[in-house]
C-alpha cells in the first residue's frame, strides 16, 4: 500500500511545483508576468497531452498540433457571440451561428471532438511504425492546417478570429495543467500505459507476450488528443485571437524541445521542460526588448532568442541525452527504519 502511494506522489509534487510558480508569480503584480505564467501553464497541458501518447509509444508524433487546432475553434464556434460569428464565419450551420456555450462545457466539448478526431486518424495511422507513423503524423499537420486556412466561411481561413472571451488567468491554466498531470499518471500506471512502455522497450517481445499494441496505442492517442485539444481550447481563450499559423511548425517544434529537454521518458521532464524552457524565452524576449543597469542599456539583436534556445538545446542533449530529469518520476521515498539498539542485539544474537 505504501509502495503504491509512493508511486502516486509524482502528481502531487508536480502540482506543488506549480501551484509555487503561480503564488510566486502573483506575488510579484506583475501582469506580464501573468501573462507569461498562463501561457507556461497552458503549455503544459499540452506537452503533458503529448507525453501520454509520445511518451508512452515511443513514436514521435509531429500531428497534435491539429489536434490543439481542432479543439481551438471548437471553442470559438460553441463560445463566440451569435453576431461576431455572423462577421467572421457566415456558413457556420445554423445551431452552431446561434450557440453561445459558457466556456467550460466548450472546452469539454472541445476536448472531445479533438478525441474524436484522434480515434478516426489514429486508427489509420497507428497502424504504421517508427519513423513512418511519425511521417504519417506530419501529413495528418499539414491536412488540418491546409483545411483551416482556406476554410474561409467556417474557420476565418488566414483571417484572425477575434473576440474570444480572455478568462484563462494563471489560476484557471493551473486548474487544467494539474488534471492533465494526474489524467497523465493514472494513465501511466494504468494496465493499458504499462503494456504500451512494454511495447516501446521491446517491440518483439511484446507481442509475443499477447500485447495489442495497436489497440493501446489508440487509447493512448484517443486521450491525449483529449488533453491536447483542451489546450488549445486554453490557448484561444487566453489571446483572445485565433489564426491558423499559431498551429503549425512553431508550436509543434517548441513543444517537442520541451518534451526533449525535460526529458521523453517521464511525465516529470516533461512539466520540467516545460518551464525551464518558458523561463528562459521570457528571459530572451526581455532581454531584447532591452534592460538597463545603471547608466548602461544592455539589448540582444534580434533573433538571437531562437538561437540560443537552439545552443541549450544541443547542450542538453549532448550532457543529458535523456533529459534533465533523466528519465527520472519526483517521487517521495519510503523512510527506512532504523533498528534501535536492543534491537540491533537480539538481531547479532
Amino acid at each position: 500500500m505504501q509502495n503504491r502511494l509512493l508511486a502516486h506522489s509524482t502528481p502531487l509534487i508536480l502540482a506543488l511545483i506549480l501551484l509555487a510558480f503561480v503564488a510566486g508569480v502573483a506575488l510579484t503584480g506583475d501582469r506580464a508576468l501573468a501573462r507569461m505564467a498562463a501561457e507556461t501553464l497552458v503549455r503544459v497541458t499540452l506537452v503533458v497531452g503529448l507525453w501520454i501518447f509520445v511518451g508512452n509509444s515511443g513514436v514521435i508524433s509531429f500531428g497534435h498540433a491539429g489536434y490543439m487546432a481542432i479543439g481551438a475553434y471548437c471553442s470559438a464556434w460553441l463560445t463566440l457571440k451569435p453576431q461576431a460569428k455572423a462577421l467572421f464565419l457566415p456558413d457556420l450551420p445554423v445551431w452552431l451561428a446561434n450557440a453561445e456555450w459558457h466556456v467550460f462545457p466548450a472546452a469539454i466539448a472541445s476536448g472531445f471532438l479533438a478525441a474524436f478526431v484522434a480515434l478516426i486518424s489514429g486508427a489509420a495511422i497507428l497502424r504504421l511504425s517508427g519513423i513512418a507513423a511519425s511521417i504519417a503524423t506530419f501529413a495528418f499537420l499539414a491536412i488540418v492546417y491546409t483545411v483551416y486556412s482556406n476554410w474561409e466561411g467556417v474557420t476565418g481561413a488566414t483571417s484572425s478570429v477575434v473576440g474570444l472571451t480572455r478568462y484563462v488567468g494563471p489560476w484557471v491554466a493551473l486548474a487544467w495543467a494539474v488534471a492533465a498531470i494526474v489524467a497523465a499518471n493514472l494513465y501511466a500506471n494504468s494496465a493499458s500505459g504499462l503494456a504500451l512502455r512494454a511495447t516501446r522497450e521491446d517491440e518483439v517481445a511484446a507481442r509475443a507476450s499477447g500485447i495489442d499494441q495497436y489497440r493501446h496505442r489508440l487509447l493512448s492517442l484517443v486521450i491525449s488528443g483529449f488533453f491536447t485539444g483542451v489546450a488549445g481550447a486554453l490557448f484561444g481563450h487566453s489571446l483572445g485571437v485565433l489564426n491558423p499559423d499559431s498551429f503549425y511548425l512553431g508550436i509543434t517544434f517548441i513543444a517537442l524541445a520541451m518534451l526533449v529537454v525535460g526529458g521523453i521518458g517521464s511525465l516529470s521532464g516533461a512539466v520540467t521542460g516545460v518551464l525551464v524552457l518558458s523561463l528562459l524565452i521570457e528571459a530572451l524576449v526581455r532581454l531584447e526588448q532591452g534592460i538597463t543597469i545603471g547608466e548602461a542599456a544592455l539589448a540582444l539583436p534580434s533573433g538571437a532568442q531562437e538561437i540560443l534556445i537552439g545552443i541549450v538545446m544541443i547542450l542538453v542533449l549532448i550532457l543529458r541525452p535523456a533529459g534533465l530529469t533523466g528519465g527520472a518520476e519526483f517521487r517521495l521515498r519510503a523512510r527506512t527504519p532504523r533498528l534501535s539498539f536492543d534491537q540491533e542485539q537480539t538481531t547479532t544474537n
